[in-house]
């Protein structure tokens, strides 16, 4: 069975160095984004950080970064603590006029825990939405 990847797309109205620092520069991220400790686009670089489920439960994202073209292109892995599964989050920025379109890839969603709401692919759906169309939107086009 094929399992095609999570695909959410949004244009900003905003440069895309706004939104590359907004996806890559711990400060801004902690505003919109998650609170991580530290965060480098640098292939290699690993990084943590707390996140909460619907159902408040806790759990430790897990990431390293796999590619970086500055400016267009960020992906890097996310797996969970003490949780089978890993995924691949990439971000990709694209001129479009005087603003800047998004498009985040989550591929490998399958293969977290699928008795667990949490991990549904409704879940992370409604997560990046709301991500990328509300906090991130707000921030960018400030």
């Amino acid at each position: 069975m094929k399992h095609e990847p999570l695909v959410v797309e949004r244009t900003y109205n905003a440069p895309p160095s706004r939104v590359w620092e907004a996806i890559t520069d711990r400060d801004k991220m902690k505003e919109w984004y998650f609170n991580l400790s530290d965060f480098r686009a640098e292939v290699g670089f690993e990084f943590s950080f707390p996140g909460q489920g619907h159902d408040g439960k806790k759990f430790i994202h897990l990431c390293r970064v796999t590619e970086v073209i500055p400016g267009k292109k960020l992906s890097h892995t996310w797996k969970y603590e003490n949780l089978p599964g890993e995924s691949v989050l990439t971000w990709e920025l694209f001129p479009e006029g005087d603003g800047t379109r998004v498009k985040l890839t989550h591929a490998g969603l399958e293969t977290f825990p699928q008795n667990d709401p949490n991990f549904s692919r409704a879940s992370f759906t409604g997560g990046w939405n709301d991500l990328l169309g509300k906090y991130l939107k707000e921030f960018v086009e400030k």
